[in-house]
């Protein structure tokens, strides 16, 4: 096996120890003959596809248009100049936001398509999804082999930490710091009562090649813990770990997103149901220390 690593500098790319990993330092993949001639040298016969341009609440509701465009045109031609290239197998990301905000909870993979997105996310996740059209219509024309995970939110060491377009747990850490630095408040956005599931990224690479090697079915799959985490709940655990002393303030000027997002991981854990997954405040730790010592060069 040849295995290609799209999004290989990311959250998630970054930890897989093998294979070929790519960044946007060697192909533009919105760029289609660019990106032909790149795969045509590499030759791989199997491609994990984590390449996209991601963002938290924020940034999705600031950049909708280039969230939207930038992923339609990377997923659409990762697709197909795998499929151009003979590729024997491809596994791509998708995530929860691509589930209707009307679903019938917990989440399951079959409701993907059953209504619009939530309003803060709609154009990302509506991109998205056209992988999961993507991969079933190439699938049934073409005989190709193209798998879909559904990871709920990621969050590891090589994370953007970015405090408007970053997600809430890299944000959240990245906040408590400066605020214990310049000894002002630690301010989380909205309530802090929205509930979320959380997947460290060493597991998501875990379980992706675990899929890669043995998950066959056509159909997509749920990666996740299934364990609902509060907002509240991430930033006392973050403040304890980083010894901050201050007051944590909860700006409920600024937007809850969803509430809960709650899904089954139920095909999942049939499949490997030993699989034992990092404790939220483990991977908490490990990323609060990787931030701290790589602080001055970290994604910001």
């Amino acid at each position: 096996m040849k295995l290609l690593i799209t999004g290989g500098s990311g959250l998630v790319g970054s930890c897989f120890k093998d294979g070929i990993k790519t960044s946007s330092n060697d192909v533009d993949l919105r760029n289609f003959d660019e990106m032909l001639s790149f795969f045509k040298k590499i030759n791989p016969t199997h491609i994990i596809h984590t390449a996209g341009m991601v963002g938290g609440m924020m940034g999705n509701m600031s950049y909708k248009g280039e969230f939207f465009y930038n992923n339609i045109l990377i997923n659409t031609n990762v697709l197909e100049i795998g499929r151009l290239i003979g590729v024997k197998k491809i596994v791509s990301f998708l995530s929860t936001c691509v589930f209707p905000d009307n679903a019938v909870y917990p989440l399951t993979e079959d409701q993907i398509h059953n209504g619009e997105p939530h309003y803060t996310n709609y154009p990302y996740a509506y991109a998205k999804r056209m992988l999961d059209v993507q991969a079933r219509a190439y699938n049934e024309q073409y005989g190709t082999n193209f798998i879909n995970v559904i990871p709920c939110n990621i969050y590891g060491l090589n994370d953007n930490y970015n405090l408007e377009r970053g997600h809430i747990l890299p944000s959240l850490i990245h906040k408590c710091y400066l605020a214990k630095r310049d000894k002002t408040d630690f301010v989380v956005w909205g309530s802090g009562n929205p509930i979320r599931e959380f997947l460290f990224a060493n597991d998501a690479a875990e379980i992706c090649l675990w899929i890669l090697k043995n998950y066959n079915e056509q159909s997509p799959i749920i990666i996740s813990p299934s364990v609902e985490i509060s907002v509240a709940y991430v930033a006392n655990v973050i403040a304890n770990l980083m010894n901050f002393k201050g007051e944590i303030v909860y700006d409920k000027t600024k937007p809850d997103g969803q509430f809960k997002k709650p899904s089954d991981n139920s095909k999942l854990m049939k499949l490997i149901p030993d699989y034992k997954f990092t404790p939220i405040e483990i991977g908490i730790e490990k990323t609060i220390k990787w931030f701290v010592k790589n602080y001055e060069t970290v994604r910001k």
